[in-house]
């Protein structure tokens, strides 16, 4: 099967590294009108700079901000967005600590970044979607959102398994409407400057260890990310709903 994506609106938050320019450029590559979102216009222009992205910057903490940008997404494009890829989230710069020196301003950030974004991004997507009867939502989640984090960051981890918990529900309420909901989780992929800064915090042994602890013996790539979102947006996952896709190497 050919998958093109011509005339499909792709919506994909967190476009201005990493994961999301991957996924943002790989689906301009196949047809489809792309519109991303992130914090900084400097990296958003660096993901543009191939083409055929249309980009805004937007702090999806504010979910009013969210909401209007798939508002405009969907008044430009006069269509309901086909596929939304809920890719921002992280980190946001915090290093573990015990959980009783932890602030509620770092706890609500990463909240906010990573479950509040694609909550308030699906809500504002839904009607449209609903009425278009037909879309894809596509969740980036993470292995620690089905275990413990190796961030050892109390708040990503119950965050990223919160995105699985919402996964999973929209899934059930959209289906009726022919709208798949699905979840990526990726494994340790050195693909944007936290994980590069993970990755260097861990030293020679512990890189390795990590490296053994996978079946491929390597680490994975973006790509491989944006790999398995194009699955889930294309028809060869057309009944397909629910579900979680590690993309780990095998760990």
């Amino acid at each position: 099967m050919n998958i093109r994506f011509e005339g499909r609106v792709v919506v994909v938050s967190g476009a201005g590294h990493g994961f999301g320019r991957t996924i943002a450029r790989s689906f301009a590559g196949l047809g489809a009108w792309v519109f991303g979102c992130d914090i900084s216009a400097e990296n958003l222009a660096e993901t543009a700079s191939t083409g055929g992205i249309h980009t805004a910057v937007v702090d999806l903490a504010d979910r009013r901000a969210a909401a209007a940008w798939i508002a405009g997404i969907e008044r430009d494009t006069k269509q309901a967005v086909f596929c939304l890829v809920n890719n921002a989230g992280g980190v946001a710069g915090q290093t573990p600590h015990p959980l009783e020196e932890v602030p509620d301003e770092d706890w609500d950030r990463i909240f906010a970044i990573n479950v509040g974004a694609a909550m308030a991004l699906s809500r504002a997507a839904a009607p449209a979607m609903k009425q278009a009867r037909r879309g894809r939502i596509i969740n980036i989640s993470s292995g620690a959102g089905l275990q413990a984090s190796l961030t050892g960051i109390q708040a990503y981890c119950s965050a990223k398994h919160a995105v699985i918990g919402l996964t999973r529900q929209l899934a059930h309420e959209f289906g009726p409407f022919n709208i798949t909901v699905n979840s990526v989780a990726p494994g340790f992929i050195r693909s944007n400057p936290s994980t590069e800064k993970q990755w260097e915090a861990y030293g020679p042994e512990r890189q390795q260890a990590l490296v053994e602890g996978i079946a491929m013996k390597r680490l994975g790539s973006a790509q491989d990310i944006a790999n398995a979102v194009i699955f889930f947006a294309s028809d060869l996952a057309g009944f397909v709903n629910g579900q979680v896709i590690q993309v780990d190497g095998g760990r």
